[in-house]
């Protein structure tokens, strides 16, 4: 059964700056122990900001005026480096269902639009517009328009990008790739039930 199609997602934003941010910023490696990926939201971009003491850095992801954000807002090349899912699953479980960025990674891109996280491209001159209304109002409200290529927020409204293929697997709810082996099972079984070798 499909997942629930996504044609738009609606949040507050908080804006995450750099270019090049790797999935080894976003989760540090020695946090990758876990056997699930529960609670790897807490270590999101722990070593940006936490001391090492454990202490709460200035960033703007611990700045109380976006604690209820929900979509990220950053750079180009967002999601580099190694390909571990535990990246688009700490940004997931952090509690945010959506990024914007200037491009992604290939593989962090196809992993976080199997998880249903939105990640759509924008500009450089749109992403200061709306990091600039984020910061003026920290309140105000972003909707990304999966199906229109649009990103509203306040009286405003940009273009954005999404790779045809990743648009139409959230608009049909064909984006969680573990869903339809699930569903499929039957028929997996009843090919392995023909194979002679599957009989021992």
């Amino acid at each position: 059964m499909p997942a629930t199609p996504i044609k738009q997602v609606s949040g507050k934003g908080v804006f995450v700056p750099g270019d090049d941010i790797d999935t080894d910023r976003i989760i540090p490696a020695r946090f990758m122990k876990c056997i699930t990926f529960d609670g790897l939201g807490e270590y999101l971009f722990h070593d940006v900001r936490k001391t090492e003491s454990g202490e709460d850095k200035k960033h703007n992801l611990n700045d109380p005026r976006f604690a209820q954000a929900s979509i990220l807002v950053s750079g180009n090349n967002f999601g580099c480096g190694s390909s571990r899912e535990h990246a688009p699953q700490s940004i997931l479980r952090a509690g945010y269902n959506a990024v914007i960025a200037g491009s992604f990674a290939e593989i962090f891109f196809g992993n976080s639009i199997n998880l249903g996280v939105v990640c759509v491209i924008a500009s450089d001159a749109d992403r200061k517009l709306i990091s600039a209304a984020i910061e003026a109002n920290p309140e105000v409200e972003l909707t990304i328009d999966v199906e229109n290529h649009k990103i509203s927020f306040g009286d405003q409204s940009v273009p954005c990008e999404i790779k045809p293929g990743a648009r139409d697997s959230l608009l049909s709810g064909n984006y969680d790739p573990l869903a339809e082996l699930l569903e499929g099972a039957g028929d997996v079984a009843a090919t392995a039930g023909k194979l002679s070798y599957m009989q021992a």
